[in-house]
């Protein structure tokens, strides 16, 4: 093959969800439809600055509030929003 062949070695076609993909999109559907769960702040009520955020120097971390546990968004805001205890 040349250096200017752009003739792909392999072709895997072009790419389709798998039927996990759509049940999960539908799970996930579900549960931020239970949660609230929005891709937006609720006033100063947001992901970054909730008890279950895990990771706050981080955009997009997991949230380990027991009804939720996945990725957010530092933006985003659910119903089990929390405040940060002061010590």
């Amino acid at each position: 093959m040349s250096e200017t062949d752009t003739t792909p070695v392999y072709d895997v076609g072009a790419p389709e969800p798998k039927p996990i993909d759509e049940e999960l999109s539908v799970k996930l559907g579900h549960l931020a439809e239970d949660a609230i769960l929005r891709g937006k702040p609720n006033g100063d009520e947001r992901c970054d600055n909730c008890l279950y955020y895990l990771d706050t120097d981080k955009d997009v971390t997991y949230c380990w509030h027991p009804k939720l546990r996945i990725l957010v968004g530092g933006d985003w805001w659910c119903q089990w929003w929390e405040e940060i205890p002061e010590d």
